[in-house]
Order: C-alpha cells, then sequence, then structure tokens
C-alpha cells in the first residue's frame, strides 16, 4: 500500500508540467537573442558591408 501510493505521487511529479511555458518561452526569448547577435555580426562584418555595396553599386551603375 505505502509502495503504491510512493509509485503515485512520484507519477503526479513526473507528469506535472505547471511552469513549463514559462522555461519554454525564456529559451525561446535566449535562443533568438543569440541568433540575433549572431547575425548582427554577420551582416555588419566588414565582407559583408563590402559584397553589399559592391552589388549596390554594379546595380546603380548598370546602363539600362
Amino acid at each position: 500500500m505505502l509502495l503504491h501510493l510512493i509509485f503515485q505521487r512520484l507519477t503526479a511529479l513526473s507528469h506535472d508540467e505547471s511552469g513549463m511555458s514559462t522555461v519554454e518561452y525564456a529559451i525561446g526569448t535566449i535562443a533568438a537573442a543569440a541568433f540575433g547577435a549572431i547575425l548582427y555580426n554577420v551582416v555588419t562584418g566588414d565582407s559583408i558591408v563590402s559584397a553589399l555595396t559592391a552589388i549596390i553599386n554594379r546595380a546603380l551603375n548598370t546602363g539600362v
């Protein structure tokens, strides 16, 4: 009987999902911030800026 009660309590604790949405939102926010920081570093890097500038200059200097 006691073993059955302990098993029921452990089962209830293992299936308790209260607070899960808060943790999921926190992890999602951290992941989005990290992705934003990486994307910002990539886009503001010298090679990307020079490549975008070259593309824009080539597009503006075409004689159509």
